[in-house]
Order: C-alpha cells, then structure tokens, then sequence
C-alpha cells in the first residue's frame, strides 16, 4: 500500500475479543467513520449541501446497523461475553 492510500484509508488495530465477526464488524465500523469524516468535510467546504450530508450519513449509518444485525454483533448475553 503506497503512503498516500496509507493516509486516506488508514485502518487502526483491532483491540477487542477476537472473533471474526467483530473483526468484520471493526473494519466496517472504522469505514464508516472514514466516510461520515469525508461527508462532513464536503458540507463544510460547500461542496454538498447540510441536506445532502444528512443523507449520506444516515444512508450509512442504516448500512452499518445491517451490517451489525446480520452479523450477530450485540445478541449475546451479558454472562456469555464475560466467560471467554
């Protein structure tokens, strides 16, 4: 990966329970948050519009809750987190 897509795609390391679908779940999550700081960034500039940001956000937010439930992420009990 060359030092520019480094910069604009960085990717932090994952510091939770190890499990496939919270790695997934992590990856999606730090997308998400590169997107929504890359759709606020337009609004300030005056590139897009509030309206048009909002959009854009809530688009991906609903993307990630998908992605959260269709993953399983949040279904297990309190007890069965705390036994691994």
């Amino acid at each position: 990966m060359t030092d520019k897509n480094k910069f604009l795609y960085s990717h932090h390391r994952y510091n939770g329970k190890v499990r496939p679908e919270n790695l997934v779940f992590n990856a999606n999550l730090q997308e998400f948050s590169q997107r929504v700081g890359y759709t606020c960034a337009l609004e300030t500039n005056g590139k897009i519009s509030p309206h048009q940001a909002y959009k854009n956000i809530k688009s991906l937010w609903k993307q990630l809750k998908q992605t959260k439930k269709q993953l399983g992420i949040g279904e297990h009990s309190v007890d069965e987190s705390n036994d691994e």
